[in-house]
């Protein structure tokens, strides 16, 4: 049986050029996520519909949340943490300072509260990105092969298998997690043929199905643990960048679009583009994890 159980509707009227990386916080019950070529962040309470938003020092990419307070951002400068009391950025490190041509695009945090996120060449043509885990002596870790751009990570429930994305070859891998955080046998685990979309940012639900974001395919997809297609949400917008599951069952889908693709005729056909949009499902995702090591 389908286990989205409801349309997508648009909560939030952002009209974005390049939504991304929503997260669910259970600290303050509310979704986190960025406007990355707005080079803003923002907060969003469903319970409410309370709005925020800061302004970041540049593109970024991600926000998570550090266990006692506080967040890490990926900026296109590298990690820096994020106080949102006084909107302060103080750097962490920077994982490619011979790269200034990449930005840090999508991340996550595993269940040993391990900071893994991805590299990406920003005008988008070089294979100059890579997934990356932050040490703990706080110096970030090179843990795949280089990439265009990538997407991702994501964790499967028990946090040994991680998946990362090659957006523009359509390709998601699937790679094994040791207990020190290195990445082994990496395999492929689905193919999107460009036609259909470009795979996103991937998401994991509670029954080990990753879920990922299209870009240009009007679509989230859901695949099984094996990689098998199981179901298929139509959207009224084109580019979807990433979901994330929130509320307090964990069975909201909150989605982060994008505009920034569309000629100025296409955005008139296609207005909530860049906007964040919600969905309810039957099958609740994974409860996040705080960033415990390195910061």
């Amino acid at each position: 049986m389908p286990v989205a159980v409801s349309a997508p509707v648009s909560v939030w009227q952002l009209g974005g050029p390049l939504l991304e990386g929503p997260v669910w916080v259970r600290r303050d019950s509310a979704l986190w996520f960025t406007d990355i070529k707005r080079h803003t962040i923002y907060r969003y309470d469903p319970a409410n519909g309370a709005q925020a938003s800061w302004e970041a020092p540049g593109q970024v990419g991600f926000v998570l949340p550090i266990a006692g307070g506080g967040f890490v951002a990926g900026l296109k400068q590298g990690l820096y943490r994020f106080d949102p009391a006084d909107g302060s950025f103080t750097t962490i490190c920077d994982p490619e300072p011979g790269h200034p041509g990449n930005r840090l695009n999508d991340g996550t945090v595993d269940p040993s509260g391990r900071l893994w996120f991805g590299t990406m060449d920003d005008a988008e043509e070089d294979a100059s990105g890579a997934i990356y885990r932050l040490g703990a002596e706080g110096r970030c870790v090179a843990e795949s092969e280089l990439c265009c751009i990538t997407n991702g990570p994501a964790l499967s429930p028990d946090g040994r298998t991680l998946y990362h994305t090659d957006t523009g070859g359509g390709f998601i891998y699937a790679c094994d997690v040791s207990d020190e955080g290195r990445l082994s046998n990496r395999r492929l685990f689905a193919h999107i043929p460009n036609e259909e979309g470009y795979p996103d940012g991937p998401t994991v639900d509670a029954e080990g199905c990753v879920w990922t974001g299209l870009y240009k395919g009007w679509a989230v997809r859901r695949y099984s643990p094996a990689g098998e297609l199981l179901e298929t949400v139509k959207f009224p917008v084109s580019a979807i960048t990433k979901i994330a599951f929130g509320g307090p069952d964990l069975k909201t889908v909150f989605c982060s679009t994008a505009a920034k693709h569309l000629t100025p005729e296409e955005a008139a056909n296609e207005p909530g583009a860049g906007d964040l949009f919600r969905f309810e499902v039957s099958v609740p995702g994974l409860p996040g994890h705080e960033i415990r090591i390195g910061v």
